[in-house]
């Protein structure tokens, strides 16, 4: 974890601070996803990028990563019970930012 210097607001911004995170979470909050899936809902991205932005969040501990034993191993990430929370409040910043720079979500919650 970055240093927050006392500051919970910091930590909680160091933690979606890559290029990458955000969107990974906000896709994540919809439900699980095989790493194949997530890539292409990250248009422009190469392999290696949501690998390690993927690998720093579980590292955060805001995702779980569930891998199978077959082979190739098919790994499936989703949010845990602490980045659930997150969801929220992804929710208020994206209608905020939608209101402010009139971008329209490419999901909504139904």
């Amino acid at each position: 974890m970055k240093p927050h210097h006392g500051c919970p607001a910091q930590a909680t911004i160091d933690v979606m601070s890559g290029k990458w995170e955000v969107p990974i979470l906000w896709h994540l909050s919809f439900g699980p996803k095989r790493f194949a899936r997530l890539r292409n809902l990250l248009p422009g991205v190469n392999e290696k990028v949501p690998a390690d932005q993927l690998r720093q969040l579980e590292n955060d501990g805001v995702l779980h990563r569930d891998a199978s034993p077959s082979i190739p191993p098919q790994v499936t990430y989703s949010l845990n019970g602490a980045s659930k929370k997150i969801a929220p409040m992804m929710e208020e910043l994206c209608g905020w930012g939608s209101q402010h720079f009139g971008i329209e979500p490419t999901q909504r919650r139904s």
